[in-house]
């Protein structure tokens, strides 16, 4: 039985050099360079979706000023996404979930694009990754969520990687969206969770 890991594996040509660490070399002020040379290492990473062989990669990181317990229950209650994320719409969990936990399926649109993702990694007010592509095909985005205490706020860190061409294509329209649309997701997650 082919994984979805599996999949994305297949999706990528084993003789390409690294595309983010080319960029990187060829282009140190780029987004995505000071975003790779920022990332978190504690971040767990699928085969295939390491950020130093991705197409496109974004690390964004905020201390809040909530518990990590209350951030994460804003994170895994998806379908209130909309609500407080702008560019998060549609959000339709899958097999009768209501929040996000192991393994679980969703439908939503993001960045205008119609995406179904599903859940990889799952542990409870620390880690949560997932999978998205277009519906129906390969995972062509991982997406990761970091959780740690920092006194008595929480320290967030969020990286995502995308693979093919599609992540490529995103990439070359505008090298920074995604590191924007993120900003932005920190930003409303911080505005939610600290009750303002």
């Amino acid at each position: 039985m082919q994984t979805s890991t599996d999949a994305a594996q297949e999706a990528r040509q084993p003789s390409e050099p690294s595309r983010l660490g080319a960029i990187a070399t060829r282009q140190p002020d780029s987004r995505m360079a000071r975003d790779l040379a920022t990332r978190d290492r504690d971040i767990h990473w699928p085969a295939g979706f390491e950020p130093e062989h991705a197409d496109l990669f974004a690390h964004n990181e905020a201390r809040l000023n909530a518990s990590c317990d209350t951030v994460w229950r804003q994170i895994v209650d998806a379908p209130a996404w909309p609500t407080w994320y702008p560019n998060a719409q549609d959000v339709m969990l899958l097999g009768g979930a209501r929040v996000l936990g192991p393994n679980v399926r969703w439908r939503w649109t993001t960045f205008g694009l119609s995406i179904e993702s599903h859940v990889h990694e799952f542990v409870p007010g620390h880690r949560l990754g997932w999978f998205g592509g277009a519906p129906g095909k390969a995972p062509a985005f991982y997406h990761s969520w970091l959780l740690n205490p920092d006194g008595d706020g929480c320290r967030v860190a969020m990286d995502e990687a995308g693979i093919g061409p599609g992540a490529i294509a995103f990439r070359e329209a505008d090298e920074g969206r995604m590191h924007r649309g993120h900003t932005l997701w920190l930003a409303t997650l911080q505005w939610v969770s600290e009750g303002r």
